[in-house]
């Protein structure tokens, strides 16, 4: 894809300081955009702005608070969402505390539909226009072991995905989602440090290949980009084909 696909652009990506949301922000700076990087920690925001000299505006928030989406809504132009900011706990459903299900609910759901809602009050007031891009997950559609409550709000992001795109369609903004299967992230690497769970990641896929960060955010930005321009209100799985089986 061209360097300068966004050139002029402004961008934004929550959750940019590590994994998915860093290599997003690092491959839409590439691409010619201004990228406003979210993330809570001043350290990881720097080192990414490092990386893409002059291309970074970095913005220490948490996404969980009303700052964020109100200090959005301050912006006087955005054309790309990068909705990535989200967690998860694996448990099983017999022991799932209320903790978790508070957090994963406030962070997977409350916090992204905030946050896009913001994103899409900017890109209305500006005359329309726009991309949002919400990250889901393989169990957006499928199910899967420890992971009910997580799966129960990436399916909330396929259906908020969806409304959004409706919603948005006079306003020619177009609403995605990336549905990766797992990927080797920070928040990922304790899991993978176990054999069997890496070997159960390795046998759900049929290229053998673990997803690496890089992976989801080449499809994003070509959500992002004008070669997307008629696609809205789906989902690309960015799954090695784990959900063909």
């Amino acid at each position: 894809m061209s360097e300068g696909v966004l050139a002029g652009q402004t961008a934004l990506v929550t959750g940019a300081g590590k994994g998915i949301g860093r290599a997003c922000a690092l491959a839409l700076a590439g691409a010619g955009a201004h990228v406003i990087a979210v993330a809570r920690t001043a350290g990881d925001l720097e080192s990414l702005a490092h990386e893409a000299p002059g291309r970074i505006e970095a913005w220490i928030e948490d996404v969980r608070g009303d700052g964020l989406p109100a200090r959005i809504r301050g912006l006087k132009r955005l054309d790309v969402l990068v909705n990535n900011a989200g967690t998860n706990k694996l448990q099983h459903v017999l022991d799932v505390d209320d903790e978790t299900l508070d957090m994963l609910i406030a962070l997977n759901i409350r916090a992204a539909f905030k946050v896009a809602q913001a994103a899409a009050a900017v890109m209305v007031a500006q005359g329309g226009g726009g991309s949002i891009v919400n990250i889901s997950s393989q169990v957006g559609h499928v199910g899967g072991p420890r992971r009910t409550v997580y799966s129960m709000t990436k399916h909330a992001v396929e259906g908020m995905t969806k409304s959004m795109a409706i919603d948005l369609a006079p306003h020619k903004i177009r609403v995605n989602a990336v549905a990766p299967t797992v990927v080797e992230t920070p928040m990922t690497a304790p899991f993978f440090e176990d054999p069997a769970y890496r070997e159960a990641a390795m046998a759900s896929i049929p290229l053998k290949e673990v997803l690496q960060p890089e992976d989801v955010a080449g499809a994003v930005l070509y959500l992002a980009s004008p070669s997307a321009r008629l696609v809205s209100g789906t989902s690309l799985r960015v799954d090695g084909g784990a959900t063909a089986i």
